[in-house]
């Protein structure tokens, strides 16, 4: 993918007739929407309302990531997902990497429909990040975690460094998003990439013990690395999407006329 990143929002209304269904998707750490439209388009084009909003201190300039906090990407995210129940019977979050986290913890906090999370992280391997608190007083930045895709030619946009400061509010935010997990009781649909150079089977493993209340359903990428939604299982990870969110729906539908006919 050539040419100039395009980091804006992405919105699109509902298109067809049924149940109105949204979607809110989440972008990664120093990455940007640019990196998820072609999900965020197949959505839209599938019917579904979607919102995908630039977090707090992406898609400018990595120096602005640094003077951010991870309550700001999580209320940027909740502010998309209350928008669209607003109006909307069904809402779905859904993220990569860190996007994934954020739509974890917005599904332990609201009552959504599904989760669906490429490659989502929990945990930060790198040794140094229980020093990030510290490191970031002497050392601004490290060099960048971006484009780990396999496809040739595909650049997700993401920034040339990565803010100490900010990688210190990731691991508070992922420590805080673990904690939650138990209290998700929505299904959960996970695509992992076989090779993933930036997050390590930890943070799956971190996910499938506090899942101890929410169905998940794990599918293997096995032609991706991380950045998995640029990369050649894209389109298998966009039709796959939209099969869970309709079957979610229609297994509510129905259950939903089980229970009426049970009361008549």
């Amino acid at each position: 993918m050539t040419g100039v990143p395009d980091h804006s929002p992405f919105s699109s209304t509902v298109n067809g007739g049924g149940a109105r269904i949204g979607v809110v998707l989440s972008h990664g750490f120093t990455g940007s929407p640019h990196g998820l439209r072609a999900w965020a388009q197949s959505l839209a084009d599938a019917g579904f309302a979607v919102r995908m909003p630039l977090l707090p201190g992406h898609g400018t300039r990595w120096q602005d990531l640094a003077r951010t906090r991870w309550p700001q990407w999580h209320g940027a995210l909740d502010d998309a997902y209350l928008e669209l129940d607003s109006h909307c019977d069904h809402v779905f979050v859904a993220g990569l990497s860190m996007g994934g986290a954020l739509a974890l913890r917005i599904a332990a906090t609201r009552p959504v429909a599904g989760v669906i999370v490429v490659n989502p992280g929990l945990v930060i391997d790198d040794p140094r990040a229980p020093l990030a608190g510290i490191l970031k007083l002497v050392l601004k930045s490290t060099p960048a975690i971006a484009n780990d895709i396999l496809k040739p030619g595909m650049d997700e946009g993401a920034y040339p460094r990565t803010p100490v400061a900010a990688a210190h509010e990731l691991n508070k935010m992922f420590k805080d998003t673990i904690r939650l997990l138990p209290r998700i009781t929505a299904p959960v649909r996970v695509f992992r990439s076989t090779v993933d150079h930036v997050v390590s089977d930890t943070s799956v493993a971190a996910l499938r013990r506090g899942l101890t209340n929410a169905p998940l359903t794990l599918t293997t990428l096995e032609n991706s690395y991380h950045v998995a939604t640029l990369d050649n299982d894209a389109e298998e990870i966009f039709q796959d999407s939209a099969d869970f969110i309709r079957a979610v729906v229609a297994g509510t539908a129905a259950a939903q006329v089980q229970e009426g006919t049970a009361h008549e």
